[in-house]
């Protein structure tokens, strides 16, 4: 299994902008966490950071036949890009979008969500402890579309 981890505008700049907000962890400490876990999960792993809405639309759509499921956090991009949204909805793959603060407690224009009608699901408010939970949420969701797929085989054999 290969997940690849989308991470959006000034998510670069984690431990140093706004700690109030999103803590002092670093956005290389959070990927060293996650690789530790896809290691330990035998899961492959690659991580993509970009602040030009373009790139991020490149990256999700080079997922497509490369990668079993996304881990995006559009950041700022998540209330405004119909584009990141039309992209993720176009690859079809299991997408679970992440934030690190809660998005529903902050101001107004952060309450406009555009992606995650197009996202299996979403973590909002963990803060870098939500990227585990995306991790684990994907294994699930990686077991759940494999039995589905057995079940499936077995009754098409059977017929």
């Amino acid at each position: 299994m290969k997940i690849v981890v989308i991470q959006g505008p000034n998510l670069n700049m984690l431990g140093i902008r706004e700690q109030q907000v999103y803590g002092s962890m670093k956005l290389e400490q959070i990927h060293a966490q996650m690789k530790e876990f896809a290691t330990q999960s035998e899961i492959e792993i690659e991580f993509f950071q970009s602040n030009l809405e373009g790139e991020i639309v490149d990256k999700i759509q080079e997922c497509y036949g490369d990668a079993d499921g996304i881990i995006i956090n559009a950041a700022a991009y998540t209330h405004t890009s119909i584009a990141i949204r039309d992209a993720i909805s176009a690859v079809n793959l299991p997408t679970i979008e992440v934030h690190i603060s809660n998005i529903h407690r902050r101001e107004e224009f952060r309450k406009q969500n555009m992606i995650a009608p197009v996202c299996t699901s979403s973590i909002v408010g963990f803060g870098p402890f939500g990227y585990h939970l995306a991790m684990v949420g994907m294994i699930q969701i990686m077991n759940e579309l494999r039995a589905v797929q057995e079940m499936q085989k077995q009754v098409s054999e059977a017929k």
